[in-house]
Order: structure tokens, then sequence, then C-alpha cells
């Protein structure tokens, strides 16, 4: 099988630590409570930011925190596992977009944890024409918006939800996951072992 992946919030648990910042940025930097939704996967949806108050953060934080960021809980053992029966991944990722650093940040910490995957897209915005182009099986994401394109245009998608994020029905396009475990065993399943 080829699967698509994301990096951060699937492979680091980079959007914890973003989370994390952003409410202590908020809270202590900029003195406020700019919460506006909490189920908002990107900060700027999350927060009453202005322009420049997002720009500082991401201008602080983005990198420092990138390089900080552990695996997620299984991640690696589970892609291990996976690889060696004979399946495919595919990085599909918007990193590097903003900062262009992050993305050598992402290869290096691969490296040291002894990860590799068969082909990289960097700096993928609009996920669904790579997915569709290399003609994955399934994408694995954590962004709502992504994986709802994704499934409503018929790529078969793992849906990553932390538990703040909105749910998202499931449906033949549309799977649900919250751990790595499940994730191993659904694309089992789908291989019908």
């Amino acid at each position: 099988m080829k699967i698509g992946i994301d990096i951060d919030g699937v492979i680091l648990d980079y959007e914890r630590m973003l989370k994390t910042y952003g409410e202590l940025y908020d809270y202590i930097e900029l003195k406020k409570n700019g919460m506006i939704n909490r189920n908002e996967h990107y900060l700027r949806n999350r927060y009453d930011w202005t322009e420049e108050e997002r720009e500082k953060f991401v201008n602080k934080y983005f990198l420092k925190l990138s390089k900080q960021t552990a695996l997620i809980p299984g991640a690696k053992d589970v892609i291990d596992m996976l690889q060696k029966e004979g399946n495919e991944f595919i990085i599909i990722s918007a990193r590097g977009g903003m900062i262009e650093e992050m993305k050598d940040v992402a290869m290096e910490k691969f490296k040291e944890e002894g990860l590799s995957f068969d082909k990289y897209y960097w700096k993928q915005e609009d996920k669904l024409e790579t997915a569709q182009k290399e003609k994955i099986d399934f994408m694995i994401d954590d962004s709502y918006d992504v994986c709802k394109k994704l499934a409503t245009n018929e790529v078969r998608t793992i849906y990553f939800r932390d538990k703040e994020m909105k749910k998202l029905e499931q449906n033949e396009y549309l799977r649900e996951v919250s751990n790595w475990g499940e994730i191993y065993r659904f694309i089992k399943e789908q291989q019908g072992v």
C-alpha cells in the first residue's frame, strides 16, 4: 500500500507543543485571554491575535519548538512495522512553507530516530492534488480541513484526531483514530490480514 503521511500532529507531537506555548504566549506575554475557539486546529483560528501578535509568536516559537518536539508515541514502531511489511510511505506536509528551515529540522529528527520515507513533498498547502497524483491508498493527517477535503474527494483518509479537534463523520473514505495502534489495526484490517 501507498500511505501518504503528514508530519506535525501525526509523526511529531508539534501541534501539542504549539497549543501549550500558544496558551503561555497569550496569557503571559500578551496578558489576555484571546482564545476564541479551542477546537480549531490552526492557532490563527484559535486566538483573536492581531497579525503582528501572530507573526511575533511564529518568529519566536515555530522553529524553536520544532527542534524540541518528540515523536508521537508508537509512530516509529508502527511505521517501521508497516514498512517491513512492504508498505510505502510518502510524506505530504505543509512544513517548510512558512519557515524553510523547519523542513531541515524534520529531516534531522527523522535521521536521529532512524526513520526514512520513500518520497517527500514539502510546502503542501493543498494535499489533495499530491495524494491523487501519487495514487495513495490512505492519507494520514490531523487537520480537520485537510481530512474533510480528501475524504470528500474520495481519497481514503485516516483522521488522527486530537480530542479537542472537531469531529468528522466516519464513512467509507474517512476513519478517525487517536493513536498509532489504531492506525496499525485499521490498515491491517483493510489489507485483509
